[in-house]
């Protein structure tokens, strides 16, 4: 029995989420559908983690066991033959024993993309949130910043959380504007990415602290208030859940693998 690991990226905006569920179109499934096409098996894919409906996926990595004696060099192009124009697997490596797909990543990033112009832009509109109103990014990366090391994060955790522990560590937090994208004189940023890295995700957690953020580029809260949100433990005292379509789990991180 072989472990193959797949470096992959997808456009979630047709799927409701990676995890596969009865009589609805998910990323798990079409990968476990090209995987029986390709080689008769009937192989379960697990994920690094579950993006949401309409979430996207720059390089989550699966794992899947198979008999197939099928070169790892050749699973990459035989894959993409079989799957939707929306998924494309990137790179595969042959997994070392002990490596879990869940538990042996070390870091995770996910990006969450703002158009902040004043018009929406019609070509990336899937992978962006249009937010014309300006903002205060000064603010937002103070606010950020009160967010980084070790925390309990219940209070920009959905409730319907089911994980034992929220406390989990943030290592890098920041946003970067678009190269060929300008403030407006009136105080829009163009397009901007905001980057957060850490050992692990809540469910809804970067949307909630995304959505949190907008309120304080607003005005309408303060970058210390991220802080005192966070001390509070509470979801009612941050703000609201950020639109899936601009999230994407950029990259996951593993001692035990590389891909390239």
């Amino acid at each position: 029995m072989r472990d193959i690991g797949l470096l992959i990226s997808y456009d979630g905006t047709a799927y409701c989420g990676f995890q596969a569920q009865p009589n609805l179109r998910t990323i798990q499934q079409e990968l476990q559908d090209a995987i029986h096409v390709l080689t008769g098996e009937e192989v379960k894919v697990v994920g690094s983690g579950r993006t949401d409906s309409g979430v996207h996926a720059m390089g989550q990595v699966i794992q899947f066991q198979t008999t197939s004696a099928i070169p790892i060099e050749r699973w990459k192009l035989a894959l993409n033959a079989r799957l939707p124009q929306d998924i494309v697997i990137r790179a595969a490596v042959e997994a070392p024993p002990g490596f879990d797909v869940i538990r042996s990543a070390t870091r995770k990033t996910y990006r969450y993309t703002i158009n902040n112009n004043r018009i929406p832009d019609i070509f990336h509109r899937r992978l962006q949130f249009h937010h014309p109103t300006p903002l205060n990014l000064t603010e937002m990366i103070a606010g950020l910043e009160g967010l980084l090391g070790e925390h309990d994060f219940s209070s920009f955790c959905s409730r319907k959380s089911t994980k034992s522990s929220h406390v989990r560590t943030l290592y890098e937090a920041t946003i970067i504007t678009e190269k060929d994208s300008y403030p407006d004189t009136e105080g829009r940023n163009g397009v901007f990415h905001i980057f957060i890295t850490g050992n692990g995700f809540l469910y809804n957690m970067v949307r909630i602290i995304v959505g949190t953020l907008l309120q304080v580029g607003e005005g309408k809260r303060t970058a210390e208030d991220m802080m005192k949100i966070l001390e509070s433990r509470d979801r009612g005292a941050a703000g609201p859940t950020a639109i899936a379509q601009g999230l994407c789990l950029w990259q996951v991180d593993y001692d035990l693998i590389k891909f390239t």
